[in-house]
């Protein structure tokens, strides 16, 4: 029998060939909405998907980002298509595409990674930090319509934008990964590139797994039923999505805002009772220090040396009574895990509740997603000490949102979300579109 984590490998590869014709999603307008399956990568914690691009159409597997500006992949192994264009220096595409660089010095024969008079752009590896420039041209990029309980008709974008990076920049990244999928604000990340090609709403929703499970993107229109019968469509809770002025990107020009999703966290409270807090370390100031950001490729919850101290003192006071144990890197508090019982959202611990603008949206955290458990048997409160100066205050990572959904509007520039789907006794792995 394959590993619970080579089946999960094995699901989003037959999804990216199951023989159906492209055109037929298209039909009557264009689909409702598009996705990309999601899985864990469990050496790296980092979620993986895959989609189809180029021609002849092949299977590209890459890191999700809720930060960059545009999907970038290598183009110097292996890149082969019939389809590719440059994005012309000078363009409209290049002028939104703001990145004020232009190509013009290759000598080498004509490809992706070798093209003249051509956009120039600055894919970044978010994991590692590390930034390169690279061209920026277009290609067919399909992404399949439906998801459970069969993949269906594949929807295409004959000449969707995206950068070129180097080979060098996917390390890092989980094994096989040759890029990274944004789904920031930014102009010709996905969800705004694929709205306007298949004229659906700025919007997506997205469900991570965790390991040995599948998770979605939700592009566009979609009801968000889950199996048995839970629809979440209308019952998210609603929080405004905040911009930073100050652009919290590797590579940016003066004046720039971020693209990241940021949120009004203002208070903290474990088990119910309020964590004190600097607040103003809770706030965004003007030069783009503090808040509270939103990451899928920062494994766990990284918060300011002030509050992690207060947060995991709170939690530490409201578990006296179960057995600890000595911490484990990178958390500072553990405990021994089979003295700790278990329940439908996880461990029996405390809640953790993040207050959103007010006590009426708070994000309520469960045991699922608070703990960790490591491969000794300990049991760890799942948040990391970011240091007494970060960038951002805090850091939702994505332990925190696995098997919740959350919705982001980018119209209506907010965020819902639905605390653990465990409560509700599905997962995300029980999507489904079809």
């Amino acid at each position: 029998m394959a590993p619970p984590l080579a089946v999960a490998s094995t699901a989003l590869l037959l999804l990216l060939f199951v023989s159906v014709s492209p055109c037929r999603a298209a039909s009557g307008g264009g689909p409702a909405a598009v996705l990309l399956p999601v899985s864990k990568d469990d050496a790296t914690q980092q979620y993986v998907t895959m989609f189809r691009q180029r021609t002849p159409q092949a299977p590209v597997k890459a890191v999700l980002d809720l930060a960059g500006s545009t999907l970038w992949v290598d183009c110097e192994a292996g890149y082969v298509s019939s389809s590719y264009a440059r994005v012309p220096c000078g363009s409209k595409q290049c002028r939104l595409a703001k990145t004020n660089a232009c190509a013009t010095s290759c000598d080498g024969a004509p490809s992706p990674s070798c093209l003249n008079d051509t956009c120039g752009g600055f894919p970044e590896n978010t994991v590692t930090h590390v930034s390169t420039s690279g061209n920026i041209i277009t290609d067919v990029l399909s992404l399949p319509t439906t998801f459970r309980p069969a993949p269906g008709p594949f929807a295409t974008a004959p000449a969707f934008l995206f950068t070129c990076g180097a080979t060098f920049l996917t390390e890092g990244l989980a094994a096989g990964a040759t890029g990274m999928v944004s789904l920031s604000r930014a102009r010709f990340a996905l969800p705004t590139q694929l709205a306007a090609t298949f004229r659906f709403s700025r919007k997506f929703a997205l469900c991570l797994p965790p390991a040995a499970a599948a998770g979605v993107v939700i592009f566009g229109d979609a009801p968000y039923v889950f199996q048995p019968g839970v629809d979440l469509s209308k019952s998210l809770i609603y929080t405004p999505l905040l911009v930073n002025p100050v652009s919290t990107a590797g590579v940016s020009t003066k004046g720039d805002k971020s693209t990241e999703y940021f949120v009004g966290l203002t208070g903290i409270k474990v088990n119910g009772r309020a964590v004190p807090l600097n607040t103003t370390l809770l706030a965004i100031n003007k030069k783009g220090v503090g808040g509270t950001k939103l990451s899928t490729v920062t494994p766990y919850t990284v918060l300011e040396t002030s509050i992690h101290k207060a947060v995991t003192d709170a939690f530490a006071a409201e578990t006296s009574m179960i057995a600890r144990v000595p911490a484990v890197a990178p958390f500072k508090l553990c405990y021994d895990g089979s003295k700790v019982g278990s329940t439908r959202v996880g461990p029996a611990v405390p809640t953790v509740e993040l207050v959103l603008q007010s006590e009426a949206t708070s994000w309520v955290v469960f045991g699922a997603n608070s703990m960790v458990a490591t491969k000794d048997g300990a049991l760890c409160l799942g948040v990391v000490d970011g240091g007494v100066a970060p960038e951002t205050s805090v850091v939702i990572g994505g332990h925190m949102m696995e098997d919740n959904l959350l919705e982001f509007d980018l119209v209506g520039s907010r965020l819902g979300f639905s605390s653990s789907l465990l409560f509700r006794q599905t997962t995300c792995n029980n999507f489904r579109l079809g």
